[in-house]
């Protein structure tokens, strides 16, 4: 009403006047969950506002992608304009000019710098707490941004408080928010010691843990990286992750088992995810953690070796040069039972890759200790782990060969190959084992007692590796004669044309006739008849 007419107007007049203003003002603005909702039906005015800022935080957000408009943006002064944006009423408003920050913040130290400088960290560090998930990553976003680029900025977001809220970001449902803060926490924790200790000490390892175990494989990836960048600072920070009694990290041998053991999950799925532990420097740190008197830790350590070795030739050699096979040598001799299990196998899978790294095993006495486990261990399954690295470690040269026949290894393989009690699997492995390593040995005193216990089918190997050899080696061949190894080929009944009766053929045909025939069944028969049959003159 014009505010001449008000004039004239009595005092009900005014109050119901007024009264329909508010009721106006009602339909303008409703009250709702993220603040105060306009109804742009009614008021386009505050549909202009939005659509202004709206179409402001989005362009803004669009420039900060390329790298030509970032100087650009710093000098129009867009950190001030955006933070307070950061606390609009609108939602997308508020995400969508935290990730601009983010963006910003991302190309260099110096606009990072500019973010801390306006005061904008506290206010993101507050919204992590109190926002929803997406604004929450978004903000996680500006911080990883600014921790990024040195030491100095990394401890600015820490200064904020960032830490506690990261942590919390944590134990959130949604596995974006996860990832988002736990890769923040990784670019704090990266550039030193300190920050790495930091970030123990805020309680996050534990919550890191849990992370690898989520089913999202990102999650996992970055939790892990985050957990190596806390450990490769130093064998004393890795010992902290894993061995210090700190009360913030709840449950201390949970915690030590649960790091090793989430580590040895990510690293068994891929080629990448092992080289992503084993490129953040956690080697040789960790193998300390074998004389930890807790044995599933231990353990977890040496299944953390295993699924990494098991990938490469690269990284079972990187784990070679850490000093990783020794370690785990060490390991076997003072464990038992199914513990032994993972550093057996990790053993196996390192000589199975090559040559040199199968000699690695051999040089550093791995082949005694091993026959040792063959010996000890009750249970079948670790009988046939260990058979089956038997196999990887001989199957590559006559060397190889020898030095697993030389720990007497061979004729136990046998026994369990033959033994009835022995489980189907370890049959198979203790079969297949002992084929691998007789097809490459030519050391002939090992094979020797082979000739009086094996079936056929193994014999067949023996004989083809006598055949190999004594052509070339006299002295082999006399040893041979006197030993009764050749007076043994002479009563094996081969199948005429077999390829045992053609092993057989090559070895008779290293000795003169007369002595084949001295050593055959029924020669001494025959001469005793002749002597019978003999006529003096």
């Amino acid at each position: 009403m014009p505010t001449a007419d008000r004039l004239f107007q009595t005092e009900p007049e005014r109050e119901r006047e007024r009264e329909r203003e508010r009721e106006q003002i009602k339909v303008y603005v409703s009250d709702s969950p993220v603040g105060f909702k306009c109804n742009y039906e009614s008021a386009p005015v505050f549909e202009q506002y939005q659509k202004a800022r709206t179409q402001f935080v989005q362009t803004v957000a669009e420039l900060a992608t390329r790298p030509q408009n970032v100087e650009t943006l710093q000098n129009a002064g867009v950190m001030s304009l955006l933070r307070p944006l950061l606390l609009d009423t609108v939602p997308t408003i508020q995400q969508t000019a935290a990730l601009a920050l983010g963006r910003l913040a991302n190309y260099n130290d110096d606009l990072a710098e500019a973010v801390v400088k306006a005061d904008i960290l506290p206010q993101l560090v507050y919204s992590l707490a109190e926002q929803n998930r997406f604004y929450k990553k978004a903000a996680a976003f500006v911080l990883r941004a600014v921790a990024k680029h040195s030491a100095e900025l990394a401890q600015a977001v820490v200064d904020c408080g960032a830490l506690d809220a990261l942590v919390i970001s944590l134990e959130e449902f949604d596995p974006g928010v996860k990832e988002a803060a736990a890769w923040a926490l990784g670019y704090i924790a990266r550039h030193n010691g300190q920050l790495a200790q930091a970030v123990v000490d805020s309680g996050a390892v534990p919550l890191l843990v849990l992370c690898i175990q989520e089913p999202e494989i990102a999650v996992k990836r970055i939790a892990a990286s985050t957990l190596s960048d806390i450990a490769k600072h130093s064998p004393e920070l890795a010992q902290t992750m894993t061995l210090n009694p700190d009360a913030k990290l709840k449950s201390l041998n949970d915690s030590r088992r649960q790091v090793f053991s989430a580590l040895g999950q990510i690293s068994k799925h891929s080629v990448d995810l092992a080289e992503m532990v084993v490129e953040a420097e956690i080697f040789p740190a960790v193998l300390a953690s074998l004389k930890d008197p807790d044995e599933y830790v231990r353990k977890n350590v040496t299944t953390l070796m295993r699924e990494i070795t098991k990938h490469t030739p690269e990284l079972s050699q990187m784990i070679v040069n850490a000093g990783g096979v020794a370690a785990v040598i060490d390991y076997l001799g003072d464990s038992r039972g199914n513990v032994r299990l993972p550093g057996i196998m990790m053993l196996g899978y390192v000589a199975a890759h090559s040559e040199n790294l199968a000699m690695a095993v051999v040089v550093s006495k791995g082949v005694p200790q091993l026959a040792i486990c063959l010996v000890e261990e009750p249970e079948d399954h670790i009988k046939a782990a260990t058979a089956w690295a038997f196999g990887q470690i001989g199957r590559h040269t006559p060397e190889h060969a020898r030095a697993v026949a030389a720990a007497n290894v061979l004729p136990k393989l046998l026994n369990l190959y033959l033994d009835t009690q022995s489980s189907e699997d370890l049959q198979v492995k203790a079969k297949k084992a002992l084929k691998s390593v007789l097809q490459k040995c030519t050391y002939l005193p090992a094979l020797e007692p082979l000739l009086y216990e094996a079936p056929s089918n193994i014999l067949k190997h023996v004989i083809c590796q006598f055949s190999k050899v004594l052509p070339h080696d006299s002295k082999a061949r006399r040893l041979f004669v006197t030993s009764g190894g050749l007076k043994k080929v002479q009563e094996i009944k081969a199948e005429p044309g077999s390829a045992l009766q053609e092993y057989i053929n090559a070895i008779n045909n290293c000795y003169p006739e007369e002595i084949v025939r001295y050593y055959s069944p029924g020669y001494s028969e025959a001469l005793l008849e002749r002597v019978e049959s003999y006529q003096p003159a």
